[in-house]
């Protein structure tokens, strides 16, 4: 069977791409051996945000004085909370059923792997084409340890569908999926700790901002142990070595959330003349690997492991094959943690610039004198700005607070066109509002 593009994954690369293929006349057959919506739907992105917003309105009932309303302790079932995110899930996949059900897709519920570089197989059945994308994702890493209780042992995707509560919950790593989840468990009434190889969480966020979230996750009650490593988790605990000391933490649950890996594996790559490893597939500026007619788009090339990321990636290299110019930029891509109060940036950290020879501008904002913030309750946050020192132009924004993505979105955009300090300064923002503090900044 023939079709003008192949597409293995039904993430938010694998699905988009295919509509937006299909828009322009194309015909695509798209694989999924899954459920469609790829780690991003069933255990990423949507499950853990709808949790998020389970354990915020658990805070909010929690933290009703601040807003001069009686507080109260908030009663749950982790069943309810699992079965409404459940429902949310099942609600978009079928979402993604109507958009692959289009005209000039054709959808196969198979596992797909290559035979040569321009064929693959599902089912005993062989299909062709002459452009094939691989948007296949990827899966949660794990660390090798002396010893490992798998009774105790959560991924991100078993934590998601738990439906006892774990009074004791230790999270190993303390990157976006550490965070995040810590924020969740400590809010819903969980005892949580936090063990992290580094000396600071997030790595991709400016040191300034990650050290103020930790601060106020800690004030929240979550322990962290920063700089420590991890030896075993058996006995009901976890153990690990800090500042050469040996510790231990008891834990009913224990997470690992030391980053993800791409999907390489039981592709049949081996048949193809693709450049790849497991640190993913090779691809170049336009997702293009070394063999004419084959990408690589979202988390298998490892460029930028985000669900957005995938989906722009994925309409350029629909561009570049129909030789259609985009202005899609996938230099700025910004990204965020949805941790309480949650964490956003776009751009290099500070000290990335600065380690580069930049000569910089930073501006800082505090959330404590804006109107809208006080108002919400939300005092707690800060926006950091950096702008080349010579020009004004705007190259990054770093925030944590209520509502910091969508401030972070702002600067987004505005870098895409390479928007300056003073330019910004000129665009008149709603009042009251979180994001006119970067008219003020």
């Amino acid at each position: 069977m023939k079709s003008d593009i192949i597409i293995i994954g039904s993430g938010p690369g694998g699905y988009r791409t295919a509509a937006y293929a299909a828009s322009k006349g194309k015909t695509v057959t798209i694989f999924e051996e899954g459920h469609l919506g790829g780690t991003c739907l069933n255990v990423g992105c949507i499950p853990t945000k709808t949790l998020a917003r389970s354990a915020e309105a658990a805070s909010e009932m929690r933290n009703a004085a601040s807003v001069g309303l009686k507080a109260v302790e908030p009663e749950f079932s982790l069943a309810d909370i699992v079965a409404r995110k459940d429902a949310v899930v099942e609600q978009l996949r079928q979402a993604i059923a109507g958009v692959l059900a289009a005209p000039g897709i054709t959808l196969v519920n198979a596992k797909a792997s290559f035979v040569d570089d321009h064929t693959v197989e599902a089912e005993g059945q062989r299909y062709t084409a002459d452009t094939i994308i691989v948007a296949t994702g990827s899966s949660h890493k794990t660390l090798r340890l002396e010893a490992l209780d798998d009774s105790l042992l959560l991924t991100s995707d078993s934590l998601l569908s738990l439906t006892e509560f774990p009074k004791r919950l230790v999270i190993v790593g303390a990157g976006v999926i550490g965070m995040e989840f810590a924020s969740i468990f400590s809010q819903l009434g969980a005892q949580v700790t936090v063990v992290e190889y580094l000396k600071e969480c997030i790595p991709a966020l400016d040191a300034d901002i990650a050290k103020r979230l930790r601060k106020t996750l800690e004030k929240q009650g979550v322990e962290f142990y920063m700089q420590s490593a991890v030896k075993k988790i058996a006995d009901g605990s976890v153990t690990f070595e800090r500042k050469g000391k040996e510790q231990s933490v008891e834990a009913d649950k224990v997470l690992m959330a030391v980053g993800r890996k791409p999907n390489v594996d039981g592709l049949g790559l081996e048949n193809t003349s693709l450049v790849w490893s497991e640190k993913g597939i090779t691809v170049d500026d336009n997702m293009l690997t070394n063999v004419p007619g084959v990408y690589a788009i979202g988390d298998v090339n490892a460029r930028m492991m985000l669900a957005h990321a995938a989906t722009m990636q994925g309409l350029h290299v629909v561009n570049h094959i129909i030789g259609e110019q985009d202005d899609i930029n996938l230099d700025v891509m910004p990204a965020a943690i949805f941790t309480n109060p949650e964490a956003a940036c776009v751009g290099k950290t500070e000290d990335q610039l600065k380690a580069e020879g930049v000569d910089i501008e930073v501006r800082k904002k505090n959330y404590r004198t804006n109107g809208r913030a006080l108002a919400m309750a939300e005092a707690e946050g800060m926006i950091k700005l950096v702008a080349d020192a010579g020009t004004g132009e705007i190259l990054s924004c770093h925030a944590y607070g209520a509502h910091s993505a969508d401030i972070v979105q702002e600067i987004s955009a505005l870098m895409c066109k390479h928007t300056t300090l003073k330019q910004l300064h000129d665009m008149v923002h709603i009042h009251p509002t979180l994001n006119e503090m970067l008219q003020e900044i």
